[in-house]
């Protein structure tokens, strides 16, 4: 197991594209200890165990963001292949279609890594949520303050004079 990436490297390397959290093909065959062409050919001969919602493959658009913006994937860049990408449960897919004991303590550190993010997404979820109900305690706040200094300042004003006016009993 020492040779095992640990989950908060693999958390690092789980992305966000299509408004899912994915990990790329070739960096799940790093940790699962294979070849992406390995990888790659096991999900083939398994197509019916990764759906859609598992896994899904880059259009070239995705593909040109995914290396401008990971350093190590600069290597795709120069690749014919429009790389796969597996979701939580896709990878944990793969662990049972490359059925080595490597994979499947990969599996793991993969699981753990994604339920931290989790964790994580959620944790900030809750403190938005608290943020943006404490913003409107104190709108309402600021609203009752001038509220108050407009009253304090009507107090402190001297008041109009009536001018007096001139003439025969006007009403």
């Amino acid at each position: 197991m020492s040779n095992i990436i640990p989950y908060e490297a693999v958390q690092q390397k789980i992305l966000l594209i299509r408004g899912c959290r994915v990990m790329i093909d070739a960096d799940l065959a790093s940790i699962y200890g294979v070849t992406t062409k390995r990888l790659n050919e096991q999900v083939k001969r398994n197509k019916q165990r990764f759906p859609e919602d598992f896994m899904f493959q880059l259009n070239t658009k995705e593909k040109s963001e995914v290396v401008a913006k990971c350093d190590h994937l600069k290597k795709l860049k120069f690749s014919p292949n429009l790389p796969y990408v597996f979701t939580e449960h896709g990878a944990i897919m793969l662990a049972t279609v490359l059925n080595s004991a490597a994979a499947i303590d990969a599996s793991v550190h993969v699981v753990r890594a994604f339920v931290k993010l989790r964790e994580i997404i959620s944790t900030h979820k809750q403190l938005a949520l608290k943020l943006h109900k404490l913003e409107k305690k104190i709108e309402e706040q600021d609203e009752k303050i001038y509220t108050i200094f407009e009253a304090i300042n009507s107090l402190m004003s001297p008041p109009e004079k009536k001018k007096r006016e001139i003439g025969f009993g006007r009403e």
